[in-house]
């Protein structure tokens, strides 16, 4: 099948990397056009707009860093009215539940068929086709789709018909990750202050009560302070605690969790941790209890 592929980040990347090993006929453009050069070299053809790439192809996937990323490329890029009115668009980007609702609206308008398709997993589970595919989006369209889900994961979450039910599961896990990282965060400038290392107090708590693997991965990120190269950036994780408050404004959902975590991500970017991976949140606790100037 004829696909195009926009956004070509550390995830994007990755994920159109499956979708031409599987055999499909890629399409890809990106902003930076030195990122298209990989995947040209093993087949993909590169469009020099996004709206060619969109016009080219039966399904579309999109990986965009947020919703004014996604607006600039669909709207002002004209990739929405380049969309073949049999087409699908596949969207895997975190986005804010009201564009979600937006975007199912303007698709259905135009005759074109939209998922919604965010993923959980690091770059590197993206590159091996790891990922934990969610998806929302009416059934015909997911059924034309499902094939190149299942190629990008390891597994396939269905969450119905309206596709804003992928992008809540996907903003209210971000919001249990993020979570995970503050408690670690915390718990080790505890540990720290009292003269145990966060790398020896990690590697009792990730292989004996917290060994899930959300704990092991970013336990040993924050144990190490290994924060490059992210697989997440920091400045992505502010964006998402600002999806989750969004949301849970919009039902009239308390989370005061939520709140705290913007504000540690804030206090990060001040001081420059932005394009680091999101568990340099763990610099904040051991700032705020200048465990380095100890």
């Amino acid at each position: 099948m004829k696909i195009g592929f926009i956004g070509l980040g550390a995830m994007g990347k990755g994920i159109a990397g499956r979708l031409l090993d599987a055999g499909h006929a890629l399409i890809v453009w990106n902003r930076s056009p030195a990122a298209t050069e990989e995947l040209v070299e093993r087949g993909a053809r590169a469009a020099v707009t996004a709206a060619e790439a969109a016009a080219q192809v039966q399904v579309l996937h999109s990986m965009l860093a947020d919703d004014k990323a996604l607006r600039a490329v669909l709207f002002d890029g004209g990739v929405l009215d380049a969309l073949p009115r049999d087409g699908v668009h596949v969207n895997h980007a975190t986005i804010s539940v009201a564009l979600a609702q937006e975007l199912s609206t303007v698709h259905r308008e135009r005759g074109v068929g939209y998922v919604a398709a965010p993923v959980f997993g690091r770059p590197d589970a993206a590159a091996a086709g790891k990922l934990h595919v969610l998806a929302a989006g009416d059934a015909a369209s997911l059924a034309q789709v499902k094939p190149q889900l299942e190629a990008i994961g390891q597994s396939l979450w269905p969450l119905g018909e309206a596709p804003e039910r992928a992008n809540v599961v996907k903003i209210a896990g971000n919001f249990m990750i993020a979570s995970a990282i503050e408690m670690m965060a915390e718990a080790t400038a505890l540990t720290r202050a009292h003269g145990v290392g966060a790398k020896d107090f990690l590697d009792v708590l990730t292989s004996t009560l917290f060994a899930a693997p959300v704990f092991k991965t970013y336990g040993a990120l924050v144990g190490e302070r290994r924060y490059e190269p992210p697989g997440f950036a920091l400045r992505l994780g502010y964006k998402d605690a600002g999806l989750t408050l969004a949301a849970a404004d919009a039902q009239h959902v308390p989370m005061p969790l939520a709140g705290i975590l913007r504000d540690a991500f804030l206090d990060a970017l001040a001081h420059g941790d932005g394009e680091r991976d999101w568990s340099a949140l763990a610099e904040v606790a051991a700032r705020r209890a200048q465990l380095d100037s100890r």
